[in-house]
């Protein structure tokens, strides 16, 4: 990719007289995203190109959209890759056309938060060994399933034919295997962890997460609400350093397949209200209700 001729300013327009007419800085900085989202310039010649010092650019960056320049490119490569995988794109073609310039690459920015080979991405999980397993809570049935990482996936509902459907549909090539909890020590330690969790008592649980670096960033500030209390979406946009992010805050809690591990049911919205939530508002509250009476 010819890096100069990405640079070029998008929409510009007619010329104007920059001496009488000064860009605010937070139009720098969304015409700086948008120059990453058409190509890959460092940090300079970003910087060169809507006027502002590296340093300078690399920190109301990061304060406006909770990440680094560096950090915002490699998301969306990434978001690119698992996109073209999952619609069934040749690996190879997927990488190059995400921007990767050969499949080593892919390692060397941190797309390895796949979690997984890009091929075995591609194949529905194909070479990963799942153990998983049903049990009853506090709540209802659940079902926990791991890799050799941690918790990978987390299903809530009373039909346990449903809930291995949504595994497989998941993670439909991978080498699925149904244990006993109570016999398999490793998985055992895991589903009681989450059947306490259920249950309104805070635990600490090993999970296997795959996603960006935004949405691990979101996760991790989940993760850190204290037990039975919420913040608002908009609040952790601010933790973690992105004020403007609460639509895409919402739609990292979405896209968590261990919740209650990672307690998106904590965030409600701004007034107070419950907001959203993947097994039903009902539900939502019930797990706050029991996190604040433990």
């Amino acid at each position: 990719m010819n890096t100069k001729t990405s640079l070029r300013k998008p929409d510009a327009g007619p010329a104007v007289d920059r001496s009488a007419h000064a860009t605010p800085a937070v139009d720098k900085l969304e015409q700086a995203r948008l120059l990453l989202e058409a190509g890959e310039p460092s940090l300079t010649e970003l910087g060169e190109a809507v006027g502002l010092s590296p340093s300078h650019l690399q920190r109301r960056f990061s304060a406006r959209f909770g990440l680094s320049p560096a950090e915002y490119l490699a998301q969306r490569k990434l978001g690119s890759l698992r996109s073209a995988l999952r619609e069934g794109s040749d690996v190879s073609a997927a990488l190059y056309d995400a921007g990767y310039g050969s499949p080593s690459r892919v390692y060397e920015s941190g797309a390895a938060r796949l979690g997984m080979t890009p091929a075995r991405y591609r194949a529905g999980g194909a070479g990963e060994q799942i153990r998983w397993s049903l049990t009853r809570t506090a709540i209802g049935t659940a079902l926990i399933a791991t890799t050799a990482r941690g918790i990978c996936m987390i299903e809530l509902g009373e039909d346990p034919g449903v809930l291995e459907g949504k595994l497989r549909s998941e993670f439909p090539r991978a080498q699925l295997e149904r244990v006993d909890a109570g016999r398999d020590e490793f998985l055992a330690p895991r589903v009681q962890a989450v059947a306490e969790t259920l249950g309104g008592h805070k635990q600490s649980v090993p999970v296997d997460l795959i996603g960006t670096a935004f949405q691990k960033k979101v996760w991790d500030a989940l993760m850190k609400i204290p037990l039975g209390q919420t913040r608002s979406y908009e609040q952790i946009a601010r933790e973690i350093g992105s004020p403007r992010g609460a639509r895409a805050v919402a739609q990292a809690c979405a896209n968590n397949r261990v919740a209650v591990v990672v307690p998106c049911h904590r965030v409600v919205r701004g007034d107070g209200s419950l907001g959203g939530y993947r097994w039903g508002l009902p539900l939502k509250e019930k797990l706050l209700q029991r996190e604040r009476a433990a």
